[in-house]
Formats: structure tokens, sequence, C-alpha cells
């Protein structure tokens, strides 16, 4: 961390970030109106001040969430990317700026709630916003160690300041880190209430993040097995949050992903945006790098060209080079994540009657916008998630217009399902399979609402619920991370299964598409429509599961390239 960046998080911390709204969730104070001295004096002023950690610190993670979770985990193709190819350094500017974003995170929320330990509010209020700062900094930290190992652990801004210790910080020890974020999660259910207000983080928000953080660390470690002690504990919190949150699954899987549901029972702990430009940072721009040329009015899509990666269209059970005819579409997660010929969206472009896929891409002159003209996507397929529409979309579903680059779609990072998953893997544990009736409901959950025709199994495997997160949890940043802990405990199956994985393109598919739109006919030419027979693997190796520091960093503080130290968390550091 350089020292610009900690001056800078302490000071933009005490001032917030001025943006007007017209959503309560998201008011936030103006700079105008308020200094140190006068804020925080109520309990409305409070929650003001702890709403853009929601948003704006995270903004520039928002490029490194897709490209590190899904395209480094081959979900996802992006051309020439180096984190397809495993060729990521630190000069990466996607890279640089996700590690930024990650410490700006975790400098915003130590700042703010420092700040709240002498506002004059409600003491229920201030233990509410202290715990929402709590458990955004303990998922910061849990994306900085999943994504780089072992890093440092700053626990006080301004007293790393006034240490003047900011530029010899060491390494922690990976397990101290994963003992860090337990005791800030701790603490933060402590001080959260039970249940919150729809869309904020509650004390079952920062339980189901306890629940996946005791997964992860329980091959922290480890050969070939897990310690038995942290899966009983994520086994424990996600039981908790499935029997006594009072959330359920949304019964339509694609509903979770609309603005009209932006807040919603399912998601436990989201990244809301805003629509503005004003700060530059509030906002979700994703649908810019996703969406194909021409998908909304603005003049600011450009993702045509990347795609959901043949390996995953092979884990749905759906291939392009069958005829759309012939496609059972049994498992409705498959079209709420990647866009196929023949795929018609009645909640995109609701105005027009919906969205129709090739139609988009081949009559660019008489819909929409203007499409692209020709297939761009070498894999056959576009993104749907974290896409809105048009601007018409984007007001039916908040009442306010979307702009360039600007959206107010919510991301989700930790919705039910994904707990009602962590519950079945950790019942499992270090067996590979289990007759157990509560994991077995768990993972059925799940399951059936995406493949309704699914009847209850008797058993269920580790390989099973491995597979099912993909699919349930496809283009949603995480995937990489479920390698990550795997490699922890098994480095040999994760490489394998990353280097067996169909990462590359398909040929000729433009004929094909454009054909079928023309005459209804799906004629494939062997010789012409197949998969790049010359596809290597890819060049992974156990050093592969940690990325680097940004240069620069390491450039100001030489101590990142040494040997991580061992601390006592819980009698160095104290909330």
């Amino acid at each position: 961390m350089k020292i610009k960046n900690i001056i800078y998080l302490v000071f933009a911390a005490s001032l917030g970030v001025t943006v007007s709204s017209c959503e309560d969730f998201l008011d936030r104070p103006a700079e105008d109106n308020y200094n140190e001295s006068n804020f925080y004096q109520n309990d409305e002023q409070c929650v003001q001040g702890v709403n853009y950690l929601y948003n704006s610190p995270w903004y520039d993670f928002q490029r490194g969430f897709i490209k590190v979770g899904e395209v480094l985990s081959g979900n996802y193709y992006m051309g020439s990317s180096p984190y397809l190819d495993f060729t990521v350094n630190g000069t990466d500017a996607d890279l640089i700026n996700m590690s930024y974003s990650l410490w700006a995170v975790n400098g915003h929320a130590n700042t703010v709630y420092n700040r709240l330990k002498t506002a004059k509010a409600s003491q229920t209020v201030i233990n509410q916003c202290m715990g929402e700062c709590l458990v955004w900094k303990a998922m910061a930290y849990f994306y900085l160690v999943r994504t780089f190992g072992a890093v440092p652990i700053i626990h006080d801004n301004t007293a790393e300041l006034a240490g003047g210790s900011y530029n010899t910080k060491f390494k922690v020890q990976a397990a101290d880190v994963y003992e860090y974020i337990i005791m800030t999660l701790e603490k933060a259910i402590e001080l959260l209430p039970a249940k919150g207000d729809l869309g904020r983080i509650d004390q079952y928000s920062a339980k189901g993040l306890m629940a996946k953080v005791y997964l992860t660390k329980s091959g922290i470690g480890q050969a070939g097995t897990r310690n038995q002690e942290d899966l009983d504990k994520a086994a424990l919190y996600a039981k908790d949050v499935i029997e006594h949150s009072g959330r359920s699954l949304m019964p339509n899987y694609s509903d979770v992903f609309r603005l009209v549901n932006n807040k919603n029972v399912e998601c436990l702990i989201s990244w809301h945006w805003y629509p503005t430009r004003d700060p530059w940072t509030a906002q979700n721009t994703l649908q810019s790098d996703l969406a194909m040329v021409g998908f909304d009015e603005f003049g600011d899509t450009w993702g045509g060209y990347g795609g959901p990666s043949v390996d995953l269209q092979d884990a749905f059970g759906v291939n392009v080079l069958e005829s759309p005819s012939n496609r059972t579409n049994t498992d409705t997660r498959r079209k709420a994540t990647m866009m196929m010929a023949g795929d018609v969206y009645e909640y995109f472009w609701q105005d027009k009657g919906g969205f129709d896929y090739l139609k988009f891409i081949y009559d660019k002159d008489n819909y929409g916008a203007g499409g692209p003209g020709e297939l761009q996507s070498p894999t056959g397929v576009n993104e749907v998630k974290h896409l809105y529409g048009n601007a018409n979309d984007h007001v039916l579903g908040l009442g306010i217009s979307a702009a360039n680059m600007v959206s107010g779609l919510s991301t989700h990072i930790l919705r039910l399902s994904d707990v009602y998953l962590i519950y079945a893997e950790a019942v499992i544990g270090n067996n590979t399979s289990t007759t157990d009736a509560s994991a077995i409901d768990a993972f059925y959950t799940v399951r059936h609402r995406a493949v309704p025709s699914a009847t209850r199994p008797t058993s269920i495997t580790w390989e099973q619920v491995w597979k099912e997160r993909r699919l349930e949890l496809a283009c949603e940043g995480d995937r990489w991370y479920d390698f990550v802990r795997l490699s922890y405990y098994n480095p040999t199956r994760a490489i394998s299964e990353l280097k067996s994985q169909r990462r590359d393109v398909y040929y000729g598919l433009n004929d094909l598409y454009k054909s079928y739109y023309e005459t209804k006919s799906y004629v494939i030419d062997p010789d012409n429509q197949r998969y790049n027979p010359d596809a290597k693997a890819p060049n992974v190796t156990e050093s592969s599961f940690t990325l680097p520091f940004p240069t620069e960093d390491v450039v100001f503080n030489p101590n990142l390239m040494k040997d991580p130290i061992h601390v006592d968390v819980r009698s160095e550091f104290s909330y």
C-alpha cells in the first residue's frame, strides 16, 4: 500500500462521498454540508455515513471481479487476456485497480468504524453501522487473502500513519489473515441486529460470510484433507442462516438479477450501485464490459467479443454445434447466464416486446439501437448476468434513467443459495459423499429451483456439490476462489481440472448462426464449424493460485517480497 493511498483513505473516509439520492438506502452526506466536527450527530447521519461502503470503494474491483473470478477460472472467455492463459503480472492495470480497491474498502471501513465510536446517536444505530463497517472490512480481506495469499494487516489506518510504519509492513501468514477475518466477523455479529432493513447487512449476512470463510480456511496447511473443526464451524454457521434468518430463495432464478429485485430476501451481501456520475465510483459499469455493441442507447457497450466459455457450456450440458430446436433447457440457470442462438428475453428491451438474440445480431438496421451485424463471440454465446437492458428497462426497474457507463443494478456477492451449498459441502467434509438428510435438503433446494424436474437424491457427493456451485454461481465473480480453496488441500485436483478445460474458441459460427436466422436451417459443416483443434492447456502450477502484488507496491515496500510472518491476531489487535 503506497503512502498516498493510505493518506487518501483516511481523508476520504472522514469526509464521505458526495452524491444525492432519491432512495433512502443510498442517501449519504454531501461534502459541503458537514465536516468532522458537525457530522455523525444523529441516527440518520450515522447511516448515511456508512452507506457509501456499499458501492464507491468497490468500484475499481469490478473488472477484477470478472477477470479473476471468471476468466481465470475458465468460466469466461476474453480474447488475449492474461487471465485466460495465466500470464498475469504485477503491472496489469486491472490487478492494480483491484488491489487498490480492496485496500480502499479496508481503509474506509476502518476510518468510519473509528469515527462512529464518538458519534452522537443511539447506541443501537451506532452498533449497526459499526457492524456493517466490519463486514465490509472482512469481505475485503477475504478477497485479498484468496487473491494474493499472505497480505499485511492494516488494522487502523490513522495509527499506521502516526507510527510511520506504512512502508515497512510485512505480509502476515494466510492462516493468521483468516483468523483476523473471523475475529472481525465475530465482532460484527455481536454488533449487528438479527434482521436489518432489506438490502442492508445484518447478523445473518455476517454469519453467512463466516460460514464461507470457515469452509475456505479448512484447507489451509492441509494435505489431501481438511480441518474438521473448521468444517464443523462452517456447517454450524450455515445452518444457523438457513434455519433462523427467515430468508428464502426467490422462486424464479433469473429474478434475482433484475433491477426491480436489487434488494431481495435471497441476497445476504450486495454492492448497491446508484446511477450517477457524481461521484464517478457510485455506479455499476459492468454492462459496458460484458454486453454486445448496441445493447443500450448510450454507445457504451463493447463486450461482444467475449462470452461464457465453451467449458461452462459443457458444464450446463449445451453445445452450440447442436440445433437450438434440440436444446432441452432443463436447467433454467443456463438461459439466465448465457445467451444462445434462439433465445429471447422478456426482461430485456421490454418496450420492444423482448430481446431476440439473433435478431439483434443480424438485423442491425431495424432492431434496437443497432447491433453488431455479425456474431462477435468466438464461444458462440454472450453474457446475461450483470446486464440491465436498455434505458426503458432501467426506468421500469428503478424509476430513473441509466446513462453512459452508469447503471444502478446491484451486484450480489453472497447469496443464500451459496450458503445452502456451503452447508452441504461442509457436512460431506472429508468424505466423498453423505446420506445426511439436512445436507441433501440443502443441495436439493438449490438444484430443484434450477431444474424443477429434478428428484430428491438419497445421497450427494462432493463432485455434485462442486459442479452445482459452478452452475449456481456462474459469472458471479466466485469460481476462481473455489479453485483457490481447493488448491489449499488438493492442488493436484485443482490443476488437473483447469488444464482439462475447454477455454478456447469455436470457428465458423457466424456463418452457421446467420444461416439459421435467415433460413431456420441449422446445418453443421465439420470442416468449418468446430472447436479449435490446436487449443492448448493453460500453464497452471501450484504458484498460479496466488496472484502477484502490484509491482509499484513491491517497489515501495520491499518487505512484501519477504516471507510472511506469524501474528497472534487475538492478542495483537482488538475492536
